[in-house]
């Protein structure tokens, strides 16, 4: 579910301060107290300011009147917001009876993204497109609504009757509108490759999940651009168009779109091939509506080509191992880019270190392994550092004690400036590649001790400053005797 309550959050909170004057503390946005600031150490009573009688209009300058007409408009605004809640329905049938009063509402432009992003939710295609593409104009660069305006847009196209099966009078109409509404989509659906495109490659942690995500968005703004294509008849198009998005992210919509277009080109056996595919192809992704009606157009096809559908079943079962191995080898792709993403057992885990090195923590086993979770923004851990420099100078001489600092922080290019700033060594640094979720460390800073095989002997969250030191050498000192 796509969720717009943040975006109605901001928007009433920005819109508040927008109509604020001088000495008046904004309008909070919903849930916030609502009492109003009138200087240092003074705060008005809510009712009493609710309860003002308003200044007669008559003795209120042009400005002045603007602006007390703004500020009703914005708590009318603010009200109704609260009241349809997180209801996306609700949200679209008050937006669109407040703008319709409020033709010239000053966050127009801020409406009509919230608007888009309610239509979404609501799958509803006609408002996804009209507020969405009016939202596009000031954010162009708007990925989910690039993604979503083209694929409603689509679907407008379709549902739109072909002009050999209109009524003679509305024939050319009808077609002109689907052909524009193709040819719309295929300008969203390209910018969203493009934009897509021009992201740099995922690494670190949750590469390979990042990476199929945008392998997954750009193969979707491929499908959208075949659709588009084969709707306007540029069938020679769509047909290496599909095929690309069939490659970059193997689905059952690709190899079904790129069935369609092959039919248009009148290779039919290539079509059923690809049909099977889009009718095998384990895709999570895909409805149990979307199987039978592969199926269904799968054995029409069959029996046009063969007379029957004998046959049929091994033509199936060829596909599924075709699609099975894509599969396989799309996963080995992925996990070459993040090699713990399969991972179980923590030792198995292999490291980055600041300096880009890799670090198999299996390359330790004999050794006590102490790890520190932190991060540049955790002020415990700038208190708890001093305190494991201690510990690790109690056992300097060890060269079976291991400290390993696990970076978690999102931005990789954050920690090395840390570091130097705060004159903390850059040795045995490492960022945690998946290694704080697997160990489901859930606050920082965190501690956790492997013994010599390789099993969690110690875990310690937080810490207390004055027992810390000795509560680790202990634990350590521990492992080491076993």
């Amino acid at each position: 579910m796509i969720r717009i309550v943040a975006s109605i959050a901001i928007l009433a909170s920005a819109g508040a301060g927008l109509f604020a004057q001088p000495g008046q503390s904004p309008v909070p946005p919903p849930g916030q107290n609502r009492a109003t600031v009138q200087g240092p150490g003074q705060v008005q009573n809510p009712a009493l300011v609710q309860n003002q009688a308003p200044v007669p209009s008559a003795v209120l300058t042009p400005a002045q009147a603007a602006a007390a007409q703004s500020a009703a408009e914005q708590k009318e605004l603010i009200d109704g917001l609260t009241d349809a809640g997180q209801s996306a329905v609700d949200i679209i049938r008050f937006l669109e009876a407040f703008l319709k009063k409020h033709q010239d509402a000053a966050q127009r432009k801020d409406l009509d993204n919230v608007l888009a992003r309610a239509a979404i939710e609501t799958r509803d295609d006609r408002r996804t497109v009209l507020y969405g593409q009016r939202a596009l104009l000031t954010a162009p660069d708007d990925v989910l609504l690039l993604d979503r305006v083209a694929r409603s847009l689509l679907a407008l196209a379709g549902s739109e009757p072909a002009a050999s099966d209109a009524a003679a009078s509305d024939s050319t109409a009808s077609e002109k509108l689907r052909r524009e509404n193709a040819a719309a989509s295929l300008r969203y659906s390209t910018a969203f490759a493009t934009r897509i495109a021009q992201e740099p490659p995922p690494e670190g942690k949750d590469a390979a999940r990042k990476q199929d995500d945008r392998e997954r968005a750009l193969a979707r703004a491929l499908v959208y651009q075949a659709r588009a294509k084969t709707m306007l008849g540029d069938n020679a198009v769509a047909d290496p168009l599909a095929a690309k998005a069939f490659a970059t992210y193997p689905s059952e919509e690709a190899a079904r779109v790129w069935s369609e277009a092959l039919v248009q080109l009148d290779r039919a056996e290539e079509s059923l091939a690809r049909l099977a595919d889009a009718f095998a192809i384990p895709d999570p992704h895909a409805s149990d509506a979307d199987r039978a009606a592969d199926r269904k157009r799968l054995g029409e096809q069959y029996r046009k080509l063969h007379g029957s559908e004998q046959g049929l079943g091994d033509a199936i079962l060829a596909a599924y191992d075709r699609t099975a191995a894509l599969l396989e080898e799309r996963r080995a792709r992925l996990l070459a880019l993040e090699p713990n993403a399969a991972e179980t057992e923590a030792l198995r885990f292999t490291l980055t270190g600041l300096d880009g090195k890799k670090l198999t923590l299996a390359s330790l086993k004999g050794s006590v392994v102490i790890l520190d979770f932190w991060a540049t923004w955790c002020q415990p851990c700038r208190i708890q550092h001093p305190l494991y420099e201690q510990v690790k100078q109690r056992f300097k001489d060890r060269s079976d004690v291991v400290f390993l600092a696990i970076d978690a922080d999102e931005d990789h290019t954050l920690v090395a400036p840390f570091l130097d700033e705060i004159k903390w060594t850059r040795a045995a640094v490492y960022f945690d590649d998946g290694l704080q979720r697997l160990m489901q460390v859930t606050s920082i800073p965190t501690t956790i001790m492997f013994d010599k095989q390789g099993h969690v002997a110690s875990r310690m969250t937080g810490f207390l400053p004055d027992k810390f030191v000795d509560q680790l050498s202990e634990r350590i000192k521990s492992a080491l005797a076993e």
